[in-house]
């Protein structure tokens, strides 16, 4: 992961060139999708989430009712203990965690709430989607925080 280290600085240099390939390709990438999950795959199997968690260090992700209840049933806790103990409204009106990092991160970058954790957390970094190209400029985004993100935008641009 050590490669990783500067991440935010080489997303950051990368940025205009991811950008310009999508104003070049953004007709194309409707048909990427088997392409862009190949590379989703084949990154996904090099890099270990875990020796990383920039995710849940930093993003604080929206989170929904179904996502509260589900987390409320794994601690054993009434949906309202969970809202009162765990998470705010930010600006846009959702609920998102209070701190960060995540407060179900643990010492080995586990997450204590794996199994029941929330929708966003599930499907982050995104890269392993349908319709790739309504999201692509979320992955530039992300890529300065997934080593996965960036690794699948660096790679397309071969393709």
């Amino acid at each position: 992961m050590k490669q990783y280290e500067n991440l935010q600085v080489l997303a950051e240099k990368a940025k205009p060139l991811f950008l310009e390939y999508y104003k070049k390709n953004k007709k194309r990438l409707g048909k990427m999708d088997t392409i862009v999950q190949q590379l989703h795959d084949e990154v996904s199997e090099k890099i270990d989430c875990l020796t990383c968690a920039n995710c849940c260090r930093s993003l604080g992700p929206a989170i929904y009712d179904k996502d509260i209840e589900r987390m409320a049933k794994a601690l054993r806790i009434k949906p309202s203990e969970v809202v009162s103990s765990y998470l705010r409204i930010d600006e846009d009106g959702d609920y998102v965690f209070k701190s960060m990092p995540c407060p179900f991160l643990m010492n080995d970058n586990y997450c204590s709430i794996y199994e029941s954790r929330p929708k966003a957390c599930r499907e982050y970094p995104h890269t392993d989607r349908k319709n790739f190209e309504q999201i692509y400029k979320l992955t530039v985004k992300n890529a300065s925080t997934c080593p996965i993100a960036y690794e699948v935008l660096y790679k397309l641009m071969d393709k």
